[in-house]
């Protein structure tokens, strides 16, 4: 068998993953490897999550999307409140408990279309789209009360530990050309005043047509212009 296949069965190995059945000469099985080694590419290790790689490029595809349709989606970004205690108090290995219940609790609180991401340590990102701005809160502290009702059995303690969740949120300008950052940027000021004023709060920007940033005023002057020489 080549160097790389043994390498590629090796980082299956370590995710917990078998190799898929069948000859593994055969191109079929070659396929199904490279499947698997680019869906895990593209999770978080610890949760099974979509990783802040997938993340991103899901981020900028959706960026465009509603640019060229004008449907409405929104960007949560959610952050486990005094996480640090946790690990300080309890140990990093009831941390990695407590980060997964958290991460299936999100899983479990959205929709299939909906990406959830763990893009850093108790950091997560959710991209909603088609998801009207009168429906955003509702659905944002959905997933706070969920979390902050959900005790957590650690193991092997047997301990129940509760903790809650600060979300931020924003809207992607409908028909307005932005960029991934400029989006998220606007996320995590939310999230920022849900951590400063109380924590296990959700804070969500206006209705998406009324907060257009000076810079994405630029960029859709800009694409008018380029229209125009075409």
């Amino acid at each position: 068998m080549p160097l790389q296949f043994e390498r590629a069965l090796q980082l299956l190995a370590h995710a917990g993953q078998a190799p898929p059945p069948g000859d593994p000469l055969s191109p079929a099985w070659q396929q199904a490897m490279i499947d698997r080694l680019v869906e895990l590419s593209s999770r978080d290790a610890l949760t099974g999550l979509a990783n802040r790689r997938a993340f991103e490029m899901s981020l900028e595809r959706e960026v465009d999307r509603v640019a060229r349709s004008g449907e409405p989606a929104l960007l949560l970004a959610l952050d486990i409140d005094h996480f640090k205690r946790v690990n300080d108090t309890q140990g990093h290995a009831a941390g990695d408990q407590v980060i997964c219940a958290v991460a299936s609790a999100l899983m479990d609180s959205v929709r299939p279309m909906d990406l959830v991401a763990r893009v850093g340590g108790e950091e997560f990102a959710i991209i909603l789209p088609n998801c009207a701005s009168t429906f955003g809160q509702t659905v944002a502290e959905r997933i706070r009360r969920r979390v902050e009702r959900m005790p957590i059995l650690l193991q092997p303690s047997r301990q129940e530990l509760l903790v809650t969740i600060s979300i931020g949120g924003a809207f992607a300008p409908q028909w307005v050309r932005s960029t991934p950052a400029l989006w998220k940027e606007r996320a995590d000021q939310q999230l920022y005043l849900a951590k400063t004023q109380g924590r296990n709060l959700v804070r969500l920007e206006p209705s998406a047509m009324s907060v257009v940033s000076n810079e994405e005023k630029r960029l859709l002057f800009d694409s008018f212009q380029i229209q125009d020489h075409e």
